[in-house]
């Protein structure tokens, strides 16, 4: 009797979940470092959470390796941005053989649900259109209203792994998004002196970025995503940023800067280079700090030493 009860006991602490522990914390991997900062506000000290990719890194194109396989192995779950912008994810969770982060688990989250999505494209799609993205533009964290969307989407999967936490992570993500909102209506005033200004971007990322902010965005230095621009491109955009008197260019950080350099000394307008996510710049350390420092850059770019730009 004795032994069966030694059994039964070794048995029962083997298989008893590790969340379910209380002690133990939640162990998420991410694709980015946004989704990383909005995870940490909602899981707080109840998650344990690290990214793939890094915020100076083109999300686009990471480098899958075995190192970013054991930390999948090791995860309780499992956060993308979808929309097919992390394509080098489907090796790594394969690669993982952790079946509780596959694609239709619980463990899976997808970013994207119930976000505002735009670019959704119509009609005959194939690869001459470029790195099209068929469910929509997937750079939609660049609006901080849809960050609230994809922490709903964070609380669901962690509510699901620690139910007994559900209310102290309903509680952060509530909290956050507060100071979200209340931030974006700042922000939303500091740019309005600034409402239609026409400027070019070199990636198609920041298309929901422009909207919330009332910005026009009126061209890109890549002719079609992920194509390099040729001289004719460059001298349309040039002619074109002539005529409409566009004195911004965007960039990326991890963008060569050649193309929008020459652009600029053609047309007069300033590069300005802007991180699309956390980590991208010094300072940029949360989701509300990558605002904070874009805004701050543009009106600082829009102002200008000759005066505001139209």
């Amino acid at each position: 009797m004795i032994r069966f009860i030694v059994l039964s006991l070794t048995f029962s602490l083997i298989f008893v979940p590790t969340i379910g522990l209380g002690a133990s914390k939640i162990k998420v991997v991410t694709t980015t470092t946004d989704l990383k900062a909005l995870t940490e506000a909602v899981g707080g000290e109840k998650g344990e959470v690290e990214s793939i990719a890094r915020g100076y890194q083109n999300p686009h194109f990471v480098e899958a390796k075995p190192s970013h396989m054991i930390k999948l192995r090791k995860a309780d779950m499992f956060v993308k941005v979808g929309l097919e912008l992390e394509l080098w994810a489907q090796v790594l969770t394969e690669g993982s053989r952790n079946r509780k982060i596959y694609p239709g688990a619980d463990g899976y989250i997808d970013a994207s649900e119930g976000v505002e999505l735009l670019e959704i494209p119509t009609g005959q799609i194939d690869r001459s259109l470029g790195d099209i993205h068929i469910f929509g533009n997937p750079h939609y964290w660049l609006d901080p209203m849809n960050g609230i969307a994809i922490m709903e989407n964070i609380l669901r999967g962690l509510t699901h792994l620690a139910p007994q936490d559900a209310e102290y992570f309903r509680k952060n993500k509530e909290e956050y998004a507060q100071h979200l909102q209340e931030a974006t209506a700042k922000w939303i005033k500091r740019m309005e002196p600034y409402r239609d200004t026409k400027i070019v971007t070199y990636h198609n990322s920041w298309p929901n970025f422009a909207k919330r902010f009332g910005l026009k965005v009126v061209g890109y230095i890549e002719p079609k995503p992920g194509i390099p621009a040729s001289p004719a491109h460059l001298a349309s955009l040039i002619s074109l940023m002539q005529r409409k008197k566009v004195k911004v260019i965007i960039m990326e950080p991890y963008f060569s800067d050649q193309a929008p350099r020459l652009v600029a000394s053609k047309t007069g307008a300033q590069v300005l280079v802007l991180p699309p996510s956390v980590g991208g710049a010094e300072g940029v350390n949360s989701y509300i700090a990558l605002f904070e420092h874009n805004i701050s850059k543009l009106i600082e770019t829009f102002e200008g030493e000759g005066g505001r730009v139209e």
